[in-house]
């Protein structure tokens, strides 16, 4: 959870001023939290009470999504997902954007089987990204964290998102990164998160990758991040005490509870 926040918070700044290099400056001036993490964070509290809530799966996901945007209205949202937050039923959506796959990072540490993760991804795609590429992204990104989490190893992991959802993941990050632009569709986003994730060698060198890469950098670094500490178990305190400090009392509860409720390693 916390790897997903702080890659979105380092990556803010470079979503509109993208980098090509794994040399540039961690929080400068206009980092900050966006989207990315606020539902992340959404997704997290709508676990820690789904057993207290007498609705379905679905619809509690939604729920929460819409709560956290009354909370936080200026975090940057896409414009698909704003209007539906906007509307005061449950809509379906059937957008193909990585939003699904930037938030459910929660979903890979909360439960204890892969069967179990992917339908839990399922249900909190419903409403808002009901398209098989989004829901396939977000499942990946889920499958990823929790195998990491697991103690696979990263060929496990690769092996298995290859076959799975059908990812070639056959291209080095220097070649993806060299043509690489501005593209939020989950099957374009998704796979290079991935592989800088495979090709990195700790928490910090993982979010770098991520975000040399151009594109939406906030959401790959999520997406990345999140994968990373749950395979490292180790995010540099210098770090995760910068990152915090950018986040409000509200976001860090939820967080610190849900740390503590899962017994994660960071």
């Amino acid at each position: 959870m916390y790897g997903a926040v702080l890659g979105d918070i380092i990556g803010s700044v470079y979503e509109l001023r993208n980098v090509k290099t794994e040399q540039f400056l961690l929080f400068p001036v206009g980092s900050t939290f966006t989207d990315d993490t606020v539902l992340s964070v959404a997704v997290a509290e709508k676990i820690l009470r789904e057993k207290t809530m007498s609705i379905g799966s679905k619809e509690g996901y939604a729920f929460w999504y819409k709560q956290y945007y009354r909370r936080y209205p200026d975090a940057g949202y896409g414009q698909m997902f704003l209007n539906w937050a906007l509307e005061k039923e449950f809509l379906v959506q059937r957008s193909f954007g990585n939003g699904a796959a930037m938030r459910v990072s929660a979903i890979g540490f909360a439960y204890d089987s892969m069967e179990k993760v992917l339908k839990e991804v399922k249900s909190s795609c419903y409403y808002t990204h009901h398209h098989r590429e989004a829901l396939y992204g977000a499942q990946a990104v889920a499958a990823a964290v929790f195998m990491a989490r697991e103690g696979c190893r990263k060929e496990e992991i690769r092996d298995y998102i290859r076959k799975k959802f059908h990812y070639p993941l056959k291209d080095s990050l220097k070649e993806i990164r060299e043509q690489y632009v501005f593209d939020s569709r989950a099957s374009y986003s998704v796979p290079p998160a991935l592989e800088a994730f495979l090709e990195s060698d700790s928490y910090e060198d993982a979010v770098r990758k991520a975000i040399s890469i151009g594109g939406d950098s906030d959401t790959i670094a999520c997406m990345t991040g999140g994968i990373a500490q749950a395979f490292y178990k180790k995010i540099p305190e210098e770090i995760f005490l910068r990152g915090m400090g950018y986040l409000d009392s509200g976001l860090r509860k939820v967080l610190k509870e849900f740390e503590e409720a899962y017994q994660i390693e960071r």
